[in-house]
């Protein structure tokens, strides 16, 4: 008899959680379901090669006797927590997904926009015309180059330019750095004016904390300023006056700094450097520099 009462108590237990677990059963199922729907639309293409399935129902585990007929509920409990879990991840996944295809779409129509203003300045330029040719059996109509060609080939030294800069000496010494600020001096004076500047440029590069440093940024400035680049050639001036006030060749710089916003027609910014010149520097400008100094302010209109 008292064995019959404790298996009625059991059975009794056991109702009320197998009631409470047969409805959430199908509404577990349905989520996992569709859970699996939108990892398949989130990751496209993942293969169980790759990717470990993101919810796999838990094995069922044989109840051992004298275990609460609960068991089940619990079961259904943990699968929803893991439901929850994914979708929490899913969510975060989906929005980075959307910001990143925002920034896609941007870049692209930056790319769109680009490429149609390429295309109108090229529709705007004037087409080459191809010289005429003989009539005659096979004869071929040359074609045209084109404006990227055109401009390779203009850019490309002769032949006799490449040998006359060969013949250029490179100085060998001990001193690498002196060694690249000669060769670039000596480029600027056989007026080969593109050649120094990209000496003087890797000397700048390789060596930036040599003696010549400054001498370097002034020639630099000076080879711009004779190719007909002033507002390269004033950059550099500045730059020189700025880094090193008491370099060897800052005077200079301000001097050529004035001469080169008189050709950008910055008159009164000249009068500026070639003032600043005269109060920083009085002994150079009243000596070395003093004949140029006075030509710059009359040429700049200076009071």
């Amino acid at each position: 008899m008292l064995a019959g009462t404790v298996m009625a108590a059991l059975v009794a237990t056991a109702s009320p959680a197998a009631a409470q677990a047969a409805p959430l059963e199908p509404r577990v199922k349905k989520l996992e379901s569709e859970m699996r729907a939108v990892q398949r639309k989130v990751f496209p293409g993942a293969s169980d090669r790759f990717f470990e399935p993101e919810i796999a129902a838990p094995t069922a585990t044989p109840t051992p006797s004298g275990v609460s007929a609960s068991a089940p509920l619990t079961d259904l409990l943990q699968r929803v927590d893991t439901l929850e879990t994914q979708i929490t991840r899913l969510t975060a996944q989906t929005e980075e997904n959307g910001f990143k295809i925002g920034q896609l779409e941007k870049r692209l129509l930056q790319l769109e926009e680009q490429a149609k203003a390429a295309a109108a300045a090229a529709s705007a330029a004037p087409a080459p015309t191809a010289a005429p040719v003989a009539a005659g059996a096979g004869a071929a109509t040359p074609r045209p180059a084109t404006p990227a060609a055109a401009s390779a080939a203009a850019a490309a030294p002769s032949a006799e330019r490449v040998a006359a800069v060969a013949k250029i000496e490179k100085p060998q010494s001990a001193d690498a750095g002196e060694d690249a600020y000669l060769y670039g001096y000596r480029l600027w004076e056989a007026k080969f004016f593109p050649e120094a500047q990209a000496q003087l440029r890797f000397a700048l590069e390789k060596h930036p904390k040599h003696k010549r440093s400054s001498y370097t940024r002034n020639l630099l400035g000076r080879a711009y300023l004779d190719d007909g680049k002033p507002s390269a050639a004033a950059k550099m001036f500045a730059e020189n006056y700025e880094k090193e006030p008491k370099g060897d060749r800052a005077p200079e710089s301000l001097y050529f700094l004035g001469e080169s916003l008189i050709k950008l027609n910055e008159k009164p910014k000249a009068c500026v450097a070639f003032t600043e010149l005269a109060e920083v520097y009085p002994e150079v400008a009243a000596g070395r520099l003093s004949d140029r100094l006075a030509a710059g302010r009359r040429n700049a209109g200076c009071k």
